[in-house]
């Protein structure tokens, strides 16, 4: 894991999502780039099932497309994936209650800060500002 970089789900979506050409270029490279082995991405099974849902809900994609799609991440070994505990889940409802931040967010945030992770790739610049002990990229920023 040299980057060590987490991947927000904003980011994977936009990888597959036609009416944005112009982000779905970009995020299509960096998330084929992973996939090729050409660096190594972090994702937790939170980003896995808020993507199923994103494809399914938000990008009309049909269930079984959608879930191949997951299965892809979830298979592939150029993607690492780290979980939370009980013991995120609590720290993350006091961090989310200290910073006003959205509890999904705070919940990611907590969970890379148990991994080890500091820099997160994602479009909510915002959200994650506001969270303590984080590195934001914003893959549209150059």
């Amino acid at each position: 894991m040299n980057d060590k970089i987490f991947y927000d789900t904003n980011v994977l979506r936009y990888a597959y999502d036609l009416n944005e050409p112009e982000k779905r270029e970009i995020c299509k490279s960096l998330v084929s780039g992973i996939f090729k082995g050409k660096h190594r991405g972090i994702i937790s099974n939170q980003i896995l099932a808020e993507l199923y849902n994103a494809l399914t809900r938000k990008l009309g994609v049909e269930a079984e497309s959608a879930r191949v799609i997951v299965e892809s991440f979830i298979v592939s070994s150029n993607w690492v994936k780290v979980d939370y505990s009980h013991r995120t889940v609590r720290a993350a409802i006091d961090v989310s209650r200290t910073f006003r931040t959205p509890f999904p967010d705070t919940l990611i945030a907590e969970t890379m800060k148990e991994n080890g992770i500091v820099l997160i790739m994602t479009e909510n610049e915002a959200d994650f500002a506001r969270l303590p002990g984080l590195d934001i990229r914003n893959p549209f920023i150059r």
